[in-house]
């Protein structure tokens, strides 16, 4: 069942990919680019339900799996997953990544988030799926790019890829030091075009759609993390229509979404996708 809100109806045109759903009077979104597969991103309304109970909201009979957020680039597999927490005599505790690729079919694979940008991936072709948590730090380290390179290892081809970012801060609010922009930036710039911080703020301002803002704060900018997510991806050979992002910001809607930027509470909403075939 799809819903409206006065705040949704507002943002809605900006993005036909994202469509709102409803569970028993709970919105969570859904993307167009991801339809072959069960997936969502959740809301607040949604906790503090884990993925172990939202699971059933997509696929019953699926498995959960996720991991321990470290703000890394470490992408894990359910069987890598287990094999850790075997390794290291775990029995409730999580590993530490901050993505989960699927590697078997009907696997529900989430991340959690505030204010970091939660991705999902699927393959058209394999049905295997990827939910990554891509903070700025993530992001300065490539995940979503390693991610792709683990589903390219096992089999996937980067044109049959489809992959959404779900509700996080908007690069308009987001204050950051020039250092953090800099070091972000060095995923996207290479190093020999900005030897230093000054030239890669200048280098990132000078992309289309750039995804750094100025800021009236001395040694602030505004940073676009999503964008910049984005502009790796092209990079990397991503075709822009196969890439979809959420038009909602979890810092300016709070009636929707938790932000640690607002709050300084650590409340999550989830993100999961199913895998198959």
């Amino acid at each position: 069942m799809v819903v409206s809100f006065s705040i949704i109806s507002q943002t809605q045109t900006l993005n036909s990919d994202w469509q709102w759903r409803d569970w028993e009077g709970l919105p969570y979104l859904t993307c167009g680019l991801l339809q072959q597969w069960q997936h969502g991103f959740f809301t607040q309304q949604f906790y503090p339900r884990i993925p172990e109970n939202l699971v059933s909201i997509l696929n019953s009979e699926a498995t959960v799996h996720r991991v321990k957020q470290i703000h890394g680039n470490q992408i894990l597999t359910p069987t890598e997953i287990l094999a850790a927490k075997n390794k290291a005599n775990l029995q409730e505790s999580l590993p530490g990544a901050d993505g989960v690729l699927s590697d078997r079919t009907t696997q529900a694979v989430w991340v959690a988030s505030a204010d970091c940008n939660p991705v999902l991936i699927g393959d058209v072709v394999t049905g295997k799926v990827a939910a990554i948590h891509a903070g700025w730090r993530g992001t300065a380290q490539r995940i979503v790019v390693e991610a792709i390179a683990r589903l390219v290892t096992h089999g996937s081809s980067l044109e049959n890829l489809r992959i959404a970012m779900g509700p996080a801060i908007s690069g308009e609010v987001y204050q950051v030091t020039e250092y953090v922009a800099a070091e972000v930036g060095t995923s996207i710039i290479a190093s020999e075009e900005a030897k230093t911080t000054e030239e890669m703020l200048i280098a990132l301002q000078n992309l289309p759609d750039s995804p750094i803002l100025d800021d009236s704060e001395p040694g602030r900018v505004r940073l676009d993390v999503r964008r910049v997510n984005a502009i790796q991806l092209e990079q990397l050979g991503i075709d822009p229509e196969q890439i979809a992002i959420a038009p909602y910001c979890t810092y300016q809607q709070p009636d929707y979404f938790f932000s640690y930027r607002r709050t300084n509470n650590k409340q999550v909403q989830w993100s999961g996708i199913v895998s198959y075939g």
